[in-house]
């Protein structure tokens, strides 16, 4: 707008009517003349301020926003920074519980199998001559670890110690194709050896067990431990190995060959424990954890076997004739009681129900019954008394007169 007189005039009536308005608004009140005056200036002002409100709003949330932009920009990585300092340190404490449990249960098993065990921690995978699967751990020489010693997890064996350094040392595992162990099957003293497969193993990194007597049986399901060795080095007896999975039969072996799954999950090898000091007595098999229970039926599997069981009741009271709930000997008794002649008997079957004199009784099951030669010749002397009975009927029947003479 260029700045003229008119322009100036403008703005000064405009400013002078503000100020009459902004005067009447304070001293008009609910005054009868000014009311309607205050009312409807106010109606034309608020639609007009509404209308340039919403026009300019945009405009001024637009420059807000850049204004605030640089602000915003490091709020938002202050957050960043924040949400992921509290991610690492919940993945660290569930970490750390995780590994408290392992150590909890590493401690109960070495308690069971009176061994005196130094913790460690796999710190990393790593390569030795003459070793196809190694791992380190943070404890050495300066811990009182020496090569040839046992290592185990919270379940089972691991392998034992191949090099000790001053603050690590190198673990040789049970899964290497050069590492081999003296075993026995749980039980008993049936003696094999188990080696590691390597890549052979699969992913379920599984391990040949054996046996040293081929006529020994072994079956799916059996559990191993280690045998120990002399003196204990480099493995202590009792510690749990694995569960025979697979058996090869093969006629004409000196030895018996099986399959077992290590108790110890090798590809997630966190807490271990090193043997330092080996029990003085063989623990046997207390180090072994309990066999499972087998699982219990479900409610509608349990209903479905109690309803097979009635059935199958049902009909064997149906066989043999007798009522729910009633004695055997009872329904002896009862058909021993019935006096009514064999013509009114009525068979139902080869072992159900007959009825005599309106009674029903129950048959005899087959095994009550007499020898098969008794009943042949309790039939034979039958047949032969049912003749003579007809003959005798014959005689005495009266003669009937056929009309050609003759009297009774």
């Amino acid at each position: 707008m260029r700045d003229t007189r008119r322009a100036r005039l403008t703005l000064g009536l405009l400013l002078a009517v503000a100020l009459i308005l902004i005067t009447v608004d304070h001293r008009a009140g609910n005054d009868r003349v000014l009311g309607p005056v205050r009312d409807f200036a106010s109606a034309v002002f608020g639609k007009a301020e509404r209308v340039g409100a919403a026009v300019t709003r945009p405009i001024t949330g637009f420059v807000t926003m850049l204004r605030d932009a640089p602000t915003a920009r490091r709020v938002i990585t202050d957050l960043r920074k924040e949400n992921a300092r509290l991610r690492d340190e919940v993945s660290a404490n569930r970490l750390d519980r995780a590994r408290a449990e392992k150590l909890d249960r590493m401690l109960g098993l070495a308690g069971l199998g009176r061994y005196r065990i130094v913790p460690a921690q796999v710190v990393a995978r790593r390569t030795v001559a003459g070793f196809e699967d190694t791992v380190e751990i943070d404890v050495g020489t300066g811990d009182g670890i020496r090569p040839d010693m046992t290592v185990l997890s919270d379940v089972g064996l691991v392998g034992r110690i191949v090099q000790a350094g001053p603050d690590s040392s190198t673990v040789a595992l049970l899964t290497d194709p050069a590492l081999s162990a003296g075993a026995r099957l749980e039980g008993g003293n049936e003696l094999g050896v188990v080696s590691g497969l390597g890549e052979a193993g699969g992913g379920g990194n599984l391990i040949r067990f054996r046996l040293l007597d081929s006529t020994v049986p072994i079956g799916v399901g059996r559990r191993i431990v280690s045998f120990g060795s002399q003196q204990s080095k480099p493995y202590v007896p009792g510690v749990p190995i694995g569960i025979v999975e697979r058996v090869d039969n093969t006629p004409g072996e000196v030895t018996r060959t099986a399959y077992a799954r290590p108790f110890t999950d090798f590809s997630a090898l966190d807490v271990v424990g090193v043997v330092v000091a080996a029990p003085k007595r063989d623990p046997r098999d207390a180090v072994l954890p309990p066999v499972p229970k087998p699982p219990k039926p479900r409610p509608e599997e349990q209903r479905r076997g109690d309803a097979d069981r009635g059935r199958e009741r049902g009909s064997l009271e149906a066989e043999w004739g007798l009522v729910a709930g009633d004695d055997p000997r009872a329904a002896a008794e009862r058909r021993s009681r019935g006096g009514a002649p064999e013509a009114a008997q009525e068979r139902r079957g080869r072992n159900g129900t007959r009825a005599v004199g309106g009674e029903q009784h129950a048959q005899e099951p087959p095994a009550a019954r007499e020898p098969r030669a008794d009943r042949d010749q309790r039939a034979v002397h039958d047949q032969r008394a049912g003749r003579a009975g007809d003959s005798a009927d014959a005689a005495h029947e009266p003669r009937r007169h056929d009309g050609r003479g003759g009297g009774n």
